[in-house]
């Protein structure tokens, strides 16, 4: 596995990736970063699976802002990373989780969770 720097930048750039508008209105892109099998508890409370999620739009163009990202290694090949997003549009504070596995030589994301929290929890 990467050295835990470099794969922590390397998951950040893969989180962020997710919130620009150009890779969450592209199937072909999130289909290459969300796993066959991917599903997300949202901060909606709603159960999220990917191939309900992903319309011929992608998911939705968002403005938020990730902070405080730290990654804590499960497995070999495998990481949960965990986050705070503060959502622009909604005036919202969230904390993220994700599940990120290492397949067949590239990262995907598994698993995610958004929580809604205040700005300092």
């Amino acid at each position: 596995m990467e050295s835990e720097t470099s794969l922590k930048e390397h998951l950040r750039q893969l989180e962020e990736k997710l919130l620009k508008p150009e890779i969450r209105t592209s199937q072909n892109e999130l289909n290459q970063l969300l796993s066959d099998d991917f599903f997300e508890f949202g901060s909606s409370g709603r159960v999220l699976y990917k191939d309900l999620m992903i319309g011929e739009e992608g998911i939705g163009v968002v403005k938020m802002t990730l902070s405080d990202f730290d990654i804590h290694p499960l497995s070999e090949g495998v990481v949960l990373v965990t986050y705070r997003i503060f959502n622009e549009e909604k005036n919202q504070h969230t904390l993220r989780s994700s599940i990120w596995k290492l397949v067949e030589g590239r990262w995907q994301m598994i698993f995610h969770q958004g929580t809604i929290s205040s700005p300092s929890n």
